[in-house]
């Protein structure tokens, strides 16, 4: 019997991203917020390409432009492309030790900050300065603890544990 896939908790964790990319911080740990969203569309695109992948994280960066107030289609153009990096090779990412994959995040979460930027240069918008690359250093940083945490989401959701049905 052919059992449809839940992937309910996947967007659970994509909202709680995305409330955590607009939640209000002092002025002094802003520059540290790291990008929530791009971490977890990196996740769940590396770990589920067939059921998370380019529409999802183009909807994502949607929703970030309109909460941001961002240029429409700047965070959706970025996450979007990591997307599909992270799409186009997750076969190799995801066997790599801890060490890589957390370097690889780096290099993505980098991809995605220089994007914005790009964009926001060629739109004539002001810079945000050195935060958007610590953003970057805090996500590499936060990326093994988060991973974990949404493992364990993922193996609940596999296993079909009764907390997910």
């Amino acid at each position: 019997m052919y059992r449809k896939p839940v992937i309910w908790p996947v967007w659970v964790v994509m909202l709680a991203a995305i409330s955590l990319e607009v939640l209000p911080l002092p002025g002094f740990v802003q520059p540290l917020r790291p990008p929530w969203a791009a971490i977890a569309v990196i996740y769940w695109t590396m770990m589920w390409p067939r059921r998370f992948g380019l529409g999802a994280a183009w909807v994502v960066g949607i929703i970030l432009d309109i909460l941001h107030g961002t240029l429409l289609g700047e965070n959706a153009i970025a996450l979007s492309i990591v997307a599909y990096v992270t799409m186009r090779f997750h076969l190799q990412i995801r066997i790599f030790p801890m060490w890589q994959l957390t370097t690889t995040v780096f290099a993505l979460l980098a991809m995605n900050a220089f994007i914005q930027f790009w964009i926001d240069g060629v739109a004539g918008v002001g810079s945000a300065g050195i935060s958007r690359w610590t953003q970057v250093m805090t996500g590499a940083i936060l990326w093994p603890p988060l991973m974990a945490l949404m493992d364990r989401v993922r193996v609940q959701i596999q296993t079909r544990d009764s907390a997910f049905i």
